[in-house]
């Protein structure tokens, strides 16, 4: 595939559970073009906003299909998807999982594109990882931030003994 691009995302969150967001680089492969941007919730987790991140970034390719390499430092969603995990939850239809509602949506992006993962360890002065990292807490402490509603009308509700 001639189109291809490097995805880089940090998720955060403030409290954990708490004031979220993400921040996302996007480079295209042997072109001059670069693109970042990110968004802040109220109430939130890291693991959605690590998993957000990746699903917003997809979801913003107007080319299908495109060869992505996703850079992450969340070895929860590194692994749920290079091991495979993700594909036996959605056999089960996520039974006892959390974030299924992300994802369901990931998966949709997924299958749209050539999507290879490559983990890389946080906070370990990797650029881009460390400008995501910024612009996901700087999009966690803006004053108007959206809802995360599956997270506030269910994840909120199930925790809760």
């Amino acid at each position: 595939m001639s189109n291809r691009v490097n995805i880089y995302t940090d998720g955060s969150a403030i409290g954990n559970p708490g004031p979220g967001g993400y921040g996302i680089i996007m480079e295209w492969v042997n072109k001059k073009y670069i693109k970042e941007f990110s968004e802040g919730y109220q109430m939130t987790t890291n693991n959605r906003m690590e998993l957000l991140a990746i699903i917003i970034a997809l979801e913003s390719l107007k080319i299908e299909p495109m060869e992505v390499m996703v850079f992450s430092d969340s070895k929860y969603v590194v692994e749920s998807v290079d091991k495979k995990w993700v594909f036996s939850w959605e056999k089960k239809q996520f039974k006892g999982k959390k974030n299924p509602d992300l994802w369901k949506r990931y998966l949709l992006m997924h299958r749209k594109h050539k999507v290879s993962f490559k983990w890389i360890k946080g906070h370990n002065k990797h650029p881009q990882n460390e400008r995501c990292d910024q612009l996901a807490l700087n999009a966690a402490k803006r004053k108007n931030k959206k809802i995360d509603l599956y997270y506030e009308k269910r994840e909120k509700g199930i925790s809760k003994p």
